[in-house]
């Protein structure tokens, strides 16, 4: 029987979040930032790399760790290697794109974009030098951020930017406007007003490179106008995340928009103009799916970022969640899309079961931490910090890892499982206060059947007969009681 894969699909102490995914030969490599489970800051640890055949998505390897933030020479003044992306260039080697910055983001837009090669996808990767200007200097126009590259038939280019609203506002240009720009971006007052000017020093960027990877072919140049309001970006404005696909003949630009739980995408006839907002991809708290709003929200949010691959005749979407109160210590997930014959993509929901090619077997024991939602009914959008606040969240302890901090009401959901009759559903529980899970298959539906849980200092299975009938349905838990941790759910026949 095919080993199974859920979300998260890497090992749970792993934490790789801004997933390029990029097929290679018969192989799919996953590309990203890599967070430090249960981190202080954003991406603490080295560039790791897992993949995948393109036929068996359950069978994930771990390449290793491809390369270095020490290796870098801006190690001394930035430590922390931010969201990168790889390509393979007219020569055949592979080329690794990326930023630096110091802790909780302090000088992530200072700096020029730098570069790695290896012979190999996943090999060891060496530094090779900065994007640079015609004349050598390095190439510092307009916010290099979160690189993105893409070869076009022989063209390669780098995607780049972030873009704030400063500039939008109806008392621009100030003062203080100005030196949050000049103080955020590392620009004089001279170059924000220049750059004003003529559209802004933020927005999504692109520029081509000469044959050696690191020389600007032409000036760079935005994809999308930084000014928004009164076009189809102006509910879903670029924030940052560039990743571009081409999908026939057509660019698919993917991006994080500035409600920061979203992957959005554009469209266009060309690598770098004209691009049309296409829609939602995915949210990491299902906000928009279905219509549902963001005080509505199934999990706590946050900073997202991934890309579209197609992978054995089936494109998905790569994306990351949210663990342990923060940005900090975030996985990938992914997801299946369909890109229809107009060229849109609907939204996607989370799932548990992402890669796996349909349901999760209602047989067995899952790990509780694949739930696709945990909500308390308010959770809250994450920042640049970890949140002490109490609310229900995947953690770990030692070696346990489970969702805590579960309190009266917290509802805890699978999408989906395959049920055939009736089952005995078992959970793996900590309680101070015992109480129960009430069973549904339907967000806040009336249940099917409760699972009584009494108090417990230790990890405690409990269990009850219940008859979900038959075919792929989600299951939703609801805890009623005052505390509890949840490790591990199984079913038996």
């Amino acid at each position: 029987m095919k080993k199974q894969v859920f979300n998260p699909f890497l090992p749970p102490d792993e934490c790789i979040p801004d997933g390029e995914p990029h097929v290679f030969g018969d192989r799919v490599y996953l590309y990203g930032s890599h967070d430090k489970e249960g981190g202080e800051t954003f991406c603490m640890l080295d560039y790791t790399v897992y993949s995948a055949p393109v036929d068996d998505l359950s069978d994930w390897r771990r390449e290793g760790v491809i390369y270095r933030a020490e290796q870098d020479p801006d190690y001394a003044e930035r430590k922390y290697m931010y969201a990168p992306d790889v390509v393979r260039g007219n020569d055949g080697r592979y080329y690794l794109y990326y930023c630096m910055s110091g802790r909780d983001g302090v000088g992530g837009y200072f700096g020029p974009i730098s570069a790695a090669v290896c012979d190999t996808p996943a090999g060891k990767y060496e530094y090779l030098g900065c994007v640079r200007n015609k004349d050598g200097t390095p190439m510092k126009k307009y916010v290099c951020f979160d690189p993105a590259a893409l070869n076009d038939n022989g063209t390669v280019r780098i995607y780049y930017g972030t873009q704030y609203d400063f500039e939008e506002r109806e008392d621009f240009p100030n003062e203080d406007l100005i030196k949050s720009e000049m103080n955020m971006f590392d620009k004089s007052r001279e170059e924000i007003l220049e750059y004003a000017a003529k559209d802004s020093v933020m927005g999504a960027v692109t520029v081509a490179l000469e044959d050696d990877m690191l020389t600007v072919k032409d000036e760079p140049r935005h994809i999308i106008p930084y000014k928004v309001k009164g076009t189809d970006f102006e509910e879903h404005p670029f924030f940052e995340a560039s990743s571009m696909r081409k999908v026939g003949d057509k660019y698919y630009f993917v991006y994080s928009s500035q409600k920061n739980h979203e992957l959005c995408y554009a469209v266009s006839d060309f690598p770098d103009r004209d691009f049309r907002f296409g829609g939602t991809i995915v949210s990491n708290g299902d906000v928009g799916f279905n219509g549902r709003k963001e005080s509505d929200r199934l999990n706590m949010t946050g900073t997202t970022h991934g890309s579209i691959e197609n992978i054995n005749g089936q494109w998905y979407v790569f994306y990351h969640r949210l663990t342990h109160k923060s940005d900090y210590s975030r996985q990938a997930c992914a997801e299946k899309i369909t890109i229809a014959s107009d060229g849109s993509i609907e939204q996607v929901e989370m799932t548990s079961c992402g890669l796996n090619g349909g349901a999760l077997r209602a047989e067995g024991t899952y790990p509780a931490v694949i739930a696709c939602n945990i909500t308390n009914g308010h959770m809250p959008h994450g920042s640049n910090k970890i949140y002490t606040e109490s609310f229900p969240n995947c953690t770990h302890r030692g070696e346990d890892r489970f969702i805590g901090e579960i309190c009266d009401g917290t509802v805890i959901g699978y999408k989906y499982f395959e049920f055939d009759g009736r089952v005995e559903l078992s959970v793996t529980v900590r309680s101070e206060s015992g109480g129960k899970f009430e069973i549904s298959d339907k967000l806040y539906g009336a249940p099917k059947a409760a699972v009584e849980i009494s108090p417990s200092e230790s990890w405690t299975e409990f269990s009850v007969s219940l008859d979900m009938g038959n075919g792929v349905l989600p299951l939703y838990l609801k805890f009623i009681g005052e505390n509890a941790e949840l490790k591990e759910i199984g079913f038996k026949k």
